[in-house]
């Protein structure tokens, strides 16, 4: 089990999907984070009300798209709608691992399993079994807890894993981007609820 240190720093937003696409547009253009940085902030292309809120916003979208490479970036930009929130949600579980082990071992187990509802005490129960081997988890402060369980039910009604009514809908990735994670990592798969038979099917 790998019991490093948990971030837990994704209480701003949601997946950020249209402004993830201008960052990731800017950057392939100038090549350089800082400089994309430097450029949304001047541009105030987040239309933030303040300096302070811009920068932070900047800052948690920029970590997530890092875990992408050139290539991946590319392809955010070019893909239909619904691989470009597949790609940010794996680029969400690559930047945080206490999402990725929920994907794997809460949703994804659930859904092979034919347990398709998923609720809030589904990552209550999680965050507590997790606090066991992360004492990081215990410092979180009650207000703070319901504030990332409520960014991460957010983020996965926007990639469309979760419906309104709590229903785990399967992933349906295109070849492509089945191609594209799976020339990183094939187990980055597992962040998707799917059978193995559905993925067979998905890469033909």
């Amino acid at each position: 089990m790998n019991n490093a240190r948990y971030s837990m720093s994704f209480t701003t937003g949601g997946l950020f999907h249209r402004e993830s696409l201008k960052f990731a547009a800017l950057y392939l253009d100038l090549g350089e984070w800082d400089a994309t940085r430097e450029e949304i902030i001047r541009q105030n292309v987040l239309q933030a009300r303040t300096l302070n809120t811009s920068k932070r916003i900047c800052r948690e979208i920029i970590s997530r798209l890092k875990t992408l490479s050139r290539q991946e970036l590319g392809f955010l930009v070019e893909a239909n709608r619904q691989d470009q929130a597949y790609l940010l949600w794996l680029a969400v579980c690559r930047r945080y691992r206490f999402i990725a082990d929920f994907a794997v071992e809460v949703i994804r187990e659930r859904f092979i399993t034919l347990k398709t509802d998923l609720h809030p005490i589904d990552f209550d129960a999680f965050f507590n079994r997790k606090s066991e081997w992360h004492a990081e988890l215990d410092e979180i402060q009650p207000s703070t807890k319901s504030k990332l369980r409520q960014v991460l039910f957010k983020m996965l009604r926007e990639v469309d894993l979760l419906t309104e009514s709590h229903l785990i809908n399967a992933a349906t990735l295109s070849p492509d981007l089945i191609e594209a994670i799976c020339r990183t990592d094939r187990r980055e798969i597992m962040y998707f609820p799917l059978f193995e038979s559905n993925l067979k099917e998905m890469a033909r």
